[in-house]
């Protein structure tokens, strides 16, 4: 039928492209004798309804179906203008038809960022199972079921939860990284022969160490206000890179800002 209907397409294109060359009296004349050769047909077929291939009536339709009601009324053509209509329902109806069926059997596969965060949800909450991924996902808008859930972590090799609940102490800083401080105090003898207590604070994730001050007599004030400088330093950076030209000591009762020293690449993590 899509070869026979193409055929008869290309056809009446070029048939256009030849009535372009007509005058409007040939067309006149044409039409003319078109109507007549119609008005002995409808004599000869009677009651008999003409037997109209699939290719000509997608092509009928096709043609007819953008003029209105009325104007069809008034063309002399071997069918009504509701059966042109009702040929041009069905040309559609079969075309939504084919669209919307699936092309492979069972149901259709889950949307990919549906799937890439359901496997972030597992990967970064080892505790949660399936049934609580589902619920969150619920929470979010997204409608999905829980066998689905479930299906998806499987295919992806990721245990239930009650395996992955057990986290190691390593898995736990890695997933933390960004939020864990690690601070330390580093005890120095100078050239002088006085012993220095040095306050640092490693970041997991950005693998930086900030030197906070140095003291003497290191006591629970100083170690505060020390924290309170490093907490200053974090919420504005710029603060921070603009001290890094303070002095090595300080005294007991006023630590410096801090500054910052990169780790070596081939240092472990702590």
């Amino acid at each position: 039928m899509l070869v026979r209907f193409a055929y008869l397409a290309v056809s009446n294109a070029f048939a256009a492209l030849r009535l372009m060359r007509m005058t409007d009296r040939e067309k006149d004349v044409e039409i003319l004798a078109l109507r007549h050769q119609l008005t002995v047909l409808h004599r000869q077929l009677g009651d008999q309804r003409p037997r109209l291939r699939p290719e000509d009536k997608a092509l009928l339709a096709a043609l007819l179906a953008p003029l209105a009601r009325a104007t069809l009324r008034r063309l002399r053509l071997l069918v009504s203008p509701d059966t042109v209509l009702r040929w041009h329902r069905d040309l559609v109806k079969r075309r939504h038809a084919r669209a919307s069926t699936r092309r492979r059997p069972g149901r259709p596969r889950t949307n990919a960022s549906i799937r890439r965060l359901d496997l972030l949800l597992a990967t970064e909450n080892p505790s949660w199972g399936y049934r609580r991924i589902h619920g969150e996902l619920t929470l979010l808008g997204i409608t999905i079921a829980a066998s689905t859930v479930w299906e998806i972590l499987k295919t992806e090799g990721i245990d239930p939860a009650p395996h992955r609940v057990t986290v190691t102490w390593a898995a736990f800083l890695r997933s933390q990284a960004e939020a864990i401080l690690a601070m330390a105090f580093i005890e120095t003898i100078t050239l002088t022969g006085q012993r220095q207590c040095i306050l640092a604070a490693l970041h997991h994730a950005g693998r930086r160490v900030r030197i906070l001050g140095t003291t003497a007599h290191p006591s629970h004030a100083w170690v505060t206000q020390a924290i309170r400088n490093l907490l200053m330093d974090l919420r504005t950076p710029e603060a921070s890179r603009g001290s890094g030209s303070s002095s090595a000591t300080t005294t007991p009762s006023t630590p410096r800002r801090s500054t910052r020293s990169s780790v070596p690449q081939r240092s472990p993590r702590c």
